[in-house]
């Protein structure tokens, strides 16, 4: 596959893709070179279609005469996958929320950013698709010029 090597030593250059990825999933929108905007989108645009394709996967399973729904088995490898990727962020407390409240809020969310993944980006581009009859093209970079001190040139790169 071929990738852009960025002027970084390996490790150094996945952490980056790693940090860019989670952040503009988690915000919606980065502020970054082209070149690393560039290779964000196309890391971004896979994680985001592998949620399309898996947001909605579930088994309904009966055990003890009670009825659950569980993650059917590749949504699951899905959903680990986005893990082993992403890097866990900490939901923000609110201003006036108080700790208890933000502790229940946050109790049954253990990664929030494959969860927003999951539950807000998938059925909302799932939606998108089927309106439009396309896939993919959920990321746009709109470049914004050079960068003050050494005139790299600059991109924002956001969610559609």
């Amino acid at each position: 596959m071929a990738y852009r090597k960025l002027g970084r030593p390996s490790d150094q250059r996945k952490a980056i893709l790693r940090t860019l990825t989670t952040a503009l999933i988690w915000n919606g929108r980065i502020e970054t070179t082209e070149t690393r905007a560039k290779e964000v989108r196309s890391i971004a645009e896979k994680l985001i279609t592998l949620a399309v394709k898996e947001y909605d996967n579930t088994v309904t399973v009966t055990k003890n005469g009670e009825t659950y729904t569980n993650d059917a088995p590749s949504k699951l490898a899905a959903r680990r996958a986005m893990m082993a990727y992403l890097y866990d962020v900490k939901e923000t407390k609110g201003d006036k929320e108080s700790k208890s409240e933000y502790k229940a809020r946050t109790a049954d969310v253990n990664h929030p950013v494959v969860e927003k993944l999951m539950r807000e980006y998938g059925p909302k581009y799932a939606k998108r698709a089927a309106d439009l009859g396309q896939g993919g093209g959920y990321t746009r970079i709109i470049k914004i010029g050079a960068r003050r001190g050494d005139a790299a040139p600059m991109a924002i790169l956001e969610l559609l």
